[in-house]
């Protein structure tokens, strides 16, 4: 008798071309929860130091996410597939990583001009919050969904991004 496994339906082509949207909005409020957690009002400001960690923490969650679904998707095999598997799913997680670049991007130029932690970090997470409206949509209407509905869908991605915004804002 065949094993579940065997008999599983790949996803349809239209969610496999997707699926790195969901790895850019998942990239984007990791980036938007690090840049809440790393504002430290009153103590010495390193935007290189923040932006190294929301790198790091970025490739790190990106390595564990393709690990993890390499090894509950994994078919016995060969060394070789093993590691031909586990790199292609980790790969597959570039999005993650490529979605916290404007954060990054944002606390560099905070370093390089001075620009004020208060006020980088706002406008990193509004900007996030629109990156998110922007992914949610665009997700939506890949995988199949009406306009109307890829709104609601970008307006419930961008109300995550405010959630962030208002507990940083009670949090500090």
């Amino acid at each position: 008798m065949a094993s579940p496994q065997e008999h599983a339906l790949p996803p349809p082509p239209a969610r496999r071309r997707a699926a790195w949207t969901f790895s850019g909005v998942y990239g984007t409020l990791l980036a938007s929860g690090l840049l809440a957690a790393l504002e430290r009002t009153g103590e010495q400001y390193s935007p290189f130091y923040d932006a190294t960690w929301v790198l790091v923490t970025a490739v790190v969650a990106a390595l564990a996410h393709g690990y993890a679904h390499h090894m509950t998707s994994h078919q016995p095999g060969s060394p070789g597939h093993l590691w031909t598997g586990l790199g292609h799913a980790v790969w597959q997680e570039w999005p993650l990583v490529a979605a916290t670049l404007p954060s990054v991007a944002l606390l560099m130029l905070a370093g390089l001009t001075g620009w004020p932690e208060y006020e980088v970090t706002g406008v990193a997470l509004i900007l996030n919050t629109a990156l998110l409206f922007g992914w949610g949509i665009f997700a939506a209407l890949r995988v199949g969904y009406r306009r109307r509905s890829a709104l609601f869908i970008g307006m419930a991605d961008a109300a995550i991004g405010v959630v962030i915004i208002v507990a940083n804002a009670v949090i500090k």
